[in-house]
């Protein structure tokens, strides 16, 4: 039992999981840890058993306690306090590998000129999306092959899926999500009150097997990353999506969330699953393609789910800027920003590619068909990822991606310049010659 003094944390539920909480945050209860029984903890506090068990029951609600039965309540292996998807700054002088983030270099320019015609209505439009955002956006899905006559807007792709989240599911249901997987969104089921089960990923997309397994276990909702896959740059192939459609078609009720968030800078044929179940969704972001900062994505989807996405929006945020909006309509209706998009995907393939070359000549096998990342198995994240760090290096440690599959790192080639990659190659594979712990200090 982990040692901290439980007889302080208070007399009410909402005091009891305010003070657990705050344990889990400071690392006096470390993941995994065991919580006491009802009892146990009622009896130490002197309150009933029934205010230690709603105590309980706030923290699994927030993410942060799962029960395991007759075991007992444990603190989550990945508590939702944003303890996967947050990093750790990287100190001056070394290159960083970590971030996920695209070559600001690569990025369309936003021009002075372009920006003073953004001013419109001091209003938004009655239907939260400007006409001609709805008419750009719903031509480019079309084009992929996406149905668009419901399309509506969120602020980037995190917001959009936790909105269809919320929009379908409830507090305790169960979100099958991609293992290995994006850490932000491993986060955020857990915050929203839900449970994650692991889907296994490999090259062509989610395993059939695995995606059926999840969905006959009970889980309400599938998130599929459609191309560019963080971090192992899989994407859906044609002849994957209609296995993943005869899975779905034996779970209509499914709620299937696909992320398109590389989008043009994927360099590859969209195979979407979009209406393989009554509610679907699809989402595509600009952040990846067009810039970090702008934080718009559109989502096409079943007319129900559109519905209830911007009904909450009404009495929430509201709606996403209009001045943005106008922007994105702007970058993508512009020749020039296309080509710099263009010339973004080309370097990436170039350099994805050189990379998985070098580790191949030195013995190392590595995945990245699509989008910025390369994910590299390695005997042990701690040990790589800290000789790395002492040769110029962050990457990014497996563990923040994964729920069940083998370990690894991710290493992202934003900034990562062409003739750096043998010099990072070379530096890996010393890093996995060196014995466990290595003859260096983190």
């Amino acid at each position: 039992m982990v040692s901290i003094q439980y007889q302080s944390l208070g007399s009410s539920a909402r005091e009891i999981s305010a003070a657990l909480e705050a344990a889990i945050r400071s690392g006096s209860l470390a993941p995994g840890a065991a919580l006491p029984s009802v009892r146990e903890l009622a009896a130490q506090l002197g309150v009933a058993p029934g205010t230690v068990a709603a105590a309980y029951k706030l923290l699994r609600e927030r993410g942060l306690a799962e029960s395991r039965g007759r075991s007992g309540t444990f603190v989550r292996p990945r508590p939702a306090l944003a303890t996967r998807s947050a990093r750790l700054p990287v100190r001056a002088g070394v290159i960083d590998l970590a971030s996920g983030s695209p070559d600001p270099r690569l990025l369309p320019v936003l021009q002075p000129a372009a920006l003073s015609t953004l001013r419109g209505p001091a209003r938004t439009p009655p239907g939260l999306v400007v006409p001609e955002l709805l008419d750009v956006a719903g031509r480019r899905l079309g084009a992929d092959g996406v149905p668009a006559e419901s399309v509506t807007l969120a602020s980037g792709g995190l917001d959009a899926i936790g909105r269809l989240l919320q929009a379908h599911l409830r507090t305790g249901d169960v979100v099958g999500v991609e293992d290995p997987g994006w850490p932000n969104v491993l986060d955020l089921v857990p915050a929203l009150g839900m449970r994650v089960r692991p889907v296994a990923v490999d090259s062509a997309g989610p395993e059939p097997e695995s995606l059926h397994s999840v969905l006959r276990a009970g889980a309400r909702a599938v998130i599929v990353t459609s191309r560019a896959h963080n971090p192992s740059g899989a994407y859906v192939t044609s002849e994957r999506a209609a296995e993943l459609r005869r899975v779905l078609a034996e779970f209509p009720q499914t709620l299937v969330i696909e992320d398109d968030h590389a989008a043009e800078l994927a360099g590859v044929k969209l195979t979407t699953l979009a209406g393989s179940t009554p509610a679907w969704a699809f989402v595509r972001s600009m952040s990846k393609p067009y810039g970090p900062d702008l934080r718009l994505a559109t989502i096409a989807a079943d007319a129900a789910t559109v519905a209830r996405v911007e009904g909450r929006m009404h009495v929430g945020s509201g709606w996403v800027s209009t001045l943005l909006q106008r922007l994105a309509v702007q970058l993508w209706t512009s020749p020039t920003a296309a080509r710099s998009v263009a010339r973004a995907a080309q370097s990436y393939d170039r350099r994805r590619a050189q990379l998985i070359t070098q580790l191949a000549q030195r013995g190392i096998p590595s995945t990245g068909s699509t989008g910025l990342n390369v994910w590299i198995p390695v005997p042990d994240e701690a040990t790589s990822v800290a000789f790395l760090l002492q040769k110029g290096w962050a990457v990014a440690p497996g563990t923040r991606f994964r729920q069940a599959s083998p370990p690894g790192i991710r290493v992202t080639v934003g900034a990562l310049d062409e003739d750096g990659i043998p010099r990072f190659a070379d530096s890996l594979a010393e890093a996995l010659a060196a014995p466990l712990g290595g003859p260096y200090t983190a």
